[in-house]
């Protein structure tokens, strides 16, 4: 079993930092390319009572070494990397951007990779007539966002919090904020946004068949519900489940649905 104190030692001299908590069939969380694991921790101490949930830090990001290459060749390398070091995993989580590295790892190692649960719609983010269907999809918005944070890192930042969490406090707001900049160099949060503004993986998506599941819920404006009207047309092997609000935000829920997923839907 490998050593969640020690981190995974790539060819290229890369450290890849991850932490293993519980005991059971692996769930691995692919987070979003500025996120910290803390922001899931109500979900991990739920899910792990009965498996072993696996965090990691991007390349470049959080106690993972600081230098690219940022591409999706390289990420995707990563955690092909990591879950071969880990022995596979029942399930990724898949959170933003990391739904779409979850979707093409699956797709390529099928003995890796049991399902893999979309938390949000980015996987169909590009699917149909983007510019209507959330922010995430939309290029005038996310080139704009690109634009704010070459500028102004903090603010840009700041927008991406306050628009996907509107009840967070000022307080709140600004925690969020500066460990996000901390986790996340200014760099790197460009590299990789900068990749996502034009990423489709609906083909890989299609050859997951019944293996992705996409959870959807309301209040979210850059992966909007809306979209979940879409994956009957456009992925119609895929399930699709929806759930009351955020998925970290009701952890207890979203680990329920996790934990059935993983032992086979």
């Amino acid at each position: 079993m490998a050593d969640p104190q020690t981190p995974l030692a790539l060819p290229d001299g890369t450290r890849i930092h991850f932490e293993a908590t519980g005991e059971g069939p692996a769930i691995l969380v692919a987070n979003v390319l500025y996120g910290q694991s803390s922001l899931f921790s109500g979900f991990v101490e739920n899910l792990s009572g009965d498996h072993r949930v696996i965090t990691y830090d991007l390349r470049g990001t959080g106690e993972s070494s600081r230098h690219g290459p940022y591409e999706p060749g390289v990420d995707l390398a990563d955690l092909e990397a990591l879950l071969d070091h880990l022995g596979g995993a029942a399930a990724i989580v898949g959170v933003g951007d990391g739904c779409l590295r979850a979707v093409r790892i699956a797709a390529a190692r099928p003995d890796l990779v049991g399902a893999v649960v979309a938390t949000g719609t980015a996987v169909l983010a590009r699917a149909r007539q983007p510019e209507a269907y959330g922010l995430s999809g939309s290029g005038s918005v996310l080139s704009a966002l690109v634009t704010l944070l070459e500028s102004d890192y903090r603010a840009g930042m700041r927008s991406i919090v306050e628009s996907a969490n509107q009840g967070l406090t000022e307080e709140e707001v600004r925690s969020r904020v500066e460990r996000m900049v901390a986790h996340c160099p200014q760099e790197v949060a460009i590299a990789r946004l900068n990749i996502w503004r034009g990423d489709d993986v609906m083909e890989e998506a299609r050859k997951l068949g019944v293996r992705l599941w996409i959870l959807h819920y309301p209040g979210n404006p850059w992966f909007p519900e809306g979209l979940a009207d879409q994956i009957a047309d456009v992925l119609p092997e895929a399930r699709s489940e929806p759930i009351d609000e955020g998925p970290f935000a009701s952890p207890e829920q979203t680990a329920a649905v996790v934990r059935r997923i993983a032992a086979g839907g």
